[in-house]
């Protein structure tokens, strides 16, 4: 079987800077029958072992460490002994959830992750958090961004830990240079492509998020 793509959604809470909001959030695997890795583990472990089934978990990949993308990530290492792999960028941001477990292991720019023949590469994709990463896979036709990029635009920059200048930086030389028929699949909301998002990047830079 050649890979595919799963998707769940989960619903929780996002707090950061004494606000808590209400939020839905997009978890996705990769792989085939055998093996997967699954991007974000945000609220409900028992969704997210749902769409695994019985496969081998190769590894959790957050894409940034804001609670609402991690909460359960140490739950569903310990069901699936799999290592949750984090940016070591985005350690001051994990220890505001988890201060008393570390990630398993670093993601770094550059790193190949492979899952059933498929490879995944990550984008060290800073703004939306120091060390939001995204994950290429070229042979799916697809990214994986996190909270990095939208369907309408970056990830929000107004809280601690933040930067509207590195997001549009990460989204413009990471992002909208891959092909534009890459889909986009995001931490939140409808899929989008780069195609259909890079030409209203000024826009963005204009209006400030």
């Amino acid at each position: 079987m050649s890979p595919q793509v799963g998707h769940a959604v989960t619903s929780g809470t996002f707090s950061l800077d004494g606000q808590t909001f209400d939020v839905d959030n997009n978890v996705w695997v990769v792989g085939d029958d055998t093996e997967c890795v699954v991007f974000d583990a945000p609220h409900d472990v028992e969704a997210i072992l749902k769409l695994v089934g019985d496969r081998r978990v190769l590894a959790v990949l957050a894409t940034h460490a804001h609670d609402d993308h991690v909460r359960v990530a140490p739950a569903l290492a310990d069901a699936t002994g799999a290592p949750v792999l984090l940016h070591p960028d985005d350690l001051p941001v994990w220890r505001l959830t988890h201060p008393d477990r570390d990630p398993d292991g670093p993601l770094a720019d550059g790193q190949v992750i492979e899952v059933a023949g498929t490879r995944l590469e990550v984008l060290h994709t800073p703004g939306h958090a120091p060390g939001a990463c995204c994950f290429h896979a070229p042979e799916l036709g697809a990214v994986f961004t996190g909270d990095t990029l939208f369907q309408g635009g970056p990830g929000a920059t107004g809280r601690s830990f933040s930067d509207f200048g590195l997001i549009v930086a990460s989204i413009r030389d990471r992002l909208l240079v891959l092909p534009p028929e890459t889909v986009v699949h995001t931490g939140h909301g409808a899929d989008t492509t780069v195609g259909a998002e890079s030409p209203h990047l000024e826009e963005w830079i204009r209006r400030g998020h």
